[in-house]
This record gives structure tokens, C-alpha cells and sequence, in this order.
């Protein structure tokens, strides 16, 4: 299990699963943000706490951050999927990082191609300064 928790620790998630790997996205939102993303669904894989300001960059989600602190913390899917279930992604940045360290980052093209790059090999450590 991971968990992470913005700089005032009014907003808090707890990620249920140890992630396969992070995406580094560079669209024009996430670039910004300078998140790192991993993935699952709401009340299942995720569970988020604490009130949030959202923005809503589009039609298919809102990006959720501290009311306080402004830390993003997650996005969420504005409608259930077919199954019923919610989309949702938390920000590793949030999580400490002897929790996250290990995870492969995958880098995706959410500018341009949308696609992934080809695996680099680089980890979540190698993101920390």
C-alpha cells in the first residue's frame, strides 16, 4: 500500500496496489503539474480524502488539489466507465519516496502523438534530485 498526502495534509489518497509503473506525461496540463501518475479506480484501487479545489481542463476529468495548499493531488473521471467504475490517478509526488522509488516511469506523449515512448529504464528515484 501507498499513500500520500499534500504539503498541509488536508488531502490524502492511499493506493491499494504497488503500481507496475508511473506515466510522466507531457501534455499541456500535466506538464505544469510536473506529476507523476499512477492509475486505478476510485473506491477501489484509490480511496482519496480532504476537500479539493478542481479544475477541469476538458470534458473526461478534473484534476483535484488541496483547498489550502494547492498541492494536485489526483484526477477523476467525470462519468463512471462502462463498468460502472471511476477512472482515477494519483500523484506519486505526494507519496514518500522510499514508498515509490523502485516504480518505472513511463513517459507518454499526451501532446502530440499520445502515444508512450519506448521504456527508458529510468525508476522514480531517478526524478528526485
Amino acid at each position: 500500500m501507498i499513500n500520500g498526502v499534500c504539503h498541509c495534509g488536508s488531502v490524502s489518497w492511499e493506493l491499494s496496489v504497488n503500481p507496475d509503473s508511473a506515466t510522466a506525461c507531457n501534455c499541456t496540463v500535466c506538464r505544469r503539474y510536473a506529476t507523476l501518475w499512477a492509475y486505478g479506480y476510485e473506491n477501489v484501487d484509490i480511496r482519496v480524502s480532504g476537500k479539493t479545489n478542481i479544475y477541469q481542463p476538458g470534458d473526461f476529468l478534473g484534476v483535484h488539489f488541496c483547498a489550502s495548499c494547492g498541492c494536485v493531488a489526483y484526477w477523476r473521471a467525470n462519468a463512471p466507465d462502462d463498468d460502472g467504475q471511476r477512472r482515477i490517478a494519483v500523484n506519486l509526488r505526494l507519496a514518500e519516496i522510499a514508498d515509490i522509488s523502485d516504480i518505472r516511469v513511463r513517459r507518454f506523449d499526451g501532446l502530440n502523438s499520445f502515444q508512450f515512448s519506448p521504456d527508458d529504464g529510468q525508476c522514480v528515484i531517478d526524478y528526485w534530485p
